[in-house]
């Protein structure tokens, strides 16, 4: 499961003890609620069929591949299920493709969920040897699903934006940029990539908690 409460509190006042820049910005929007998701193959089944959709969209579409195939959290389900069900329920043909590589991956035992390598790098490769997953997707179920305490996604574009707002700079640091500075925040990445999603919700104008 992903860090909890006690465990963001915790990683983001020790954050906030070295950059005067993220104490400033726990003191204008406070202390953001924990995302935990559900470790294993439904969680990930979900992360595909709501890429590039709305929340609203992709809860639609597992609630109709829910009605026509039965139970999601079971790779067989989606494994056994037609192309033209699929496409019923609201999937894309590309994301019927995924949905498929994922299921293939885990009954194969070519993808193990319970079993990840502990090393997050080789944890990513594994997630994203999968069709349909890319690095994004591979480090917010780590975050979430398994709250290792590390990730870093400074592919994310909030991410990017709120490291430059909280530091000051005038123009959105890229990728690059974004991953050189937080290896000083090394071993609280992940609480840090939770705070930003955060702070960008807050807005630019939020007022001091």
């Amino acid at each position: 499961m992903g860090l909890n409460a006690e465990q963001l509190r915790e990683a983001l006042d020790a954050l906030a003890t070295r950059e005067p820049a993220f104490a400033r910005g726990l003191a204008r929007v406070g202390y953001p609620a924990p995302r935990i998701r559900e470790r294993g193959y439904a969680t990930l089944l979900r992360t595909i069929l709501g890429q590039q959709v709305s929340v609203h969209a992709a809860n639609a579409v597992w609630r109709k591949l829910t009605e026509m195939v039965g139970d999601l959290s079971n790779p067989r389900v989606i494994a056994a299920a037609t192309d033209e069900v699929l496409r019923a329920a609201g999937c894309s043909r590309q994301k019927a493709s995924y949905a498929r590589s994922l299921a293939d991956a885990v009954l194969s035992g070519r993808l193990d969920l319970d079993a990840l390598p502990d090393d997050d790098e080789e944890a990513i490769k594994q997630l994203t040897a999968v069709k349909g997953i890319g690095r994004w997707s591979a480090e917010v179920y780590l975050l979430f699903a398994e709250g290792r305490p590390d990730i870093w996604p400074a592919g994310d574009l909030a991410v990017q934006i709120e490291v430059g707002r909280l530091l000051g700079h005038e123009a959105r640091p890229s990728e690059k940029q974004v991953r050189a500075l937080a290896e000083a925040w090394r071993p609280h990445r992940g609480a840090l990539a939770i705070f930003t999603w955060h702070h960008y919700g807050a807005g630019p104008d939020a007022a001091p908690v």
